[in-house]
């Protein structure tokens, strides 16, 4: 039996994980040059920052004893449970209305790391960009068992055939929103502490993060996260998107300088807005589909529907 998972993100390594344990020989082919998906780790300047999910939480009691092995071995730690709550410039004005919630939790050597961890062991092949899925199933004109695909719905509808109506019919309701994540690396930390935002009724921003706090090194570095209407109409025009968050976070947070660098990571699939109800998607063609938008847009959603696929396919399979 052989299954091809497109995409190493969390959902597609969880899947993977399960598929070997129980003796199925998996292959994961990922187009980027690294794991991860939005589990993304960026260096800049000799560091890493978060640049694509900002934390991460846990309820679900499979979801915590993989976290918890993941603390033991140093990957992953408790961050905080209060982020803030700002209109425009409240932040500046040294009025802030705290959000308490469940434990966001962070990682020391950056997100992607998890995503690293949990690819040990597995057969990657990076840099490797599928083009077709068809009947069969055939992955690119190559006969599998079973075929897995680890994205967001648009992305999958690229290379579904048209006659695999039923996968092509489970994705093509899922709605993402795009965003970027602005990297600002300041010449000192001068703003009035907090771990994170929420930043309501802005043009521009949604959430901005004090890195350095989040990372647990204090480095001067912040990330801000764009609103969708406002990325919609500037996907590729990196250096106005700078500018223009470098702008945003000076006024709401009331900053005295400009960054030293600032680097933009563009998300066309940044979040779901139309989460399913199911946790994941598993057809007659052996053709599955697995990831965040399988349930609340989380970290941990992506983990249980790559690891409940990987259950359903290898009960199949197997």
């Amino acid at each position: 039996m052989s299954v091809v998972v497109v995409g190493a993100g969390i959902a597609g390594l969880a899947c993977a994980r399960v598929l070997v344990d129980a003796g199925i020989d998996v292959r994961v082919l990922e187009r980027t040059p690294v794991v991860g998906g939005r589990l993304a780790t960026r260096r800049y300047d000799g560091r890493p920052a978060d640049v694509g999910a900002a934390y991460f939480t846990v309820s679900d009691p499979e979801f915590d004893a993989v976290v918890r092995a993941w603390r033991a071995a140093g990957l992953a730690r408790e961050w905080t449970d209060t982020l803030v709550a700002l209109e425009n410039d409240a932040l500046a004005n040294r009025s802030r209305e705290p959000r308490p919630g469940p434990m966001r939790w962070a990682a020391p050597g950056g997100l992607r790391s998890l995503a690293e961890h949990l690819a040990e062991g597995l057969t990657v092949k990076l840099q490797h960009a599928v083009t077709a899925v068809e009947p069969g199933p055939l992955v690119d004109g190559v006969p599998v068992d079973a075929v897995v695909l680890a994205m967001p719905g648009p992305q999958a509808l690229d290379v579904l055939d048209p006659c695999l109506r039923t996968a092509r019919a489970a994705v093509d309701g899922q709605n993402w929103v795009p965003s970027f994540a602005v990297t600002l690396r300041y010449p000192e930390r001068a703003w009035p502490d907090f771990h994170g935002a929420f930043v309501n009724g802005h043009d521009v921003l949604t959430t901005v993060f004090d890195d350095g706090d989040r990372r647990g090194d204090g480095a001067p570095v912040l990330v801000a996260h764009t609103t969708a209407a406002y990325t919609a109409t500037r996907l590729g025009a990196h250096d106005q998107v700078i500018a223009d968050v470098e702008d945003a976070v000076e006024q709401v947070l009331g900053l005295p300088t400009r960054p030293v660098t600032a680097y933009a990571q563009e998300w066309p699939h940044a979040r779901p807005e139309t989460p399913s109800e199911a946790p994941f998607h598993l057809d007659e063609d052996n053709v599955g589909v697995c990831g965040d938008a399988w349930g609340p847009s989380r970290v941990q959603t992506a983990w249980l529907s790559g690891t409940a696929l990987g259950r359903a396919l290898a009960s199949r399979l197997g």
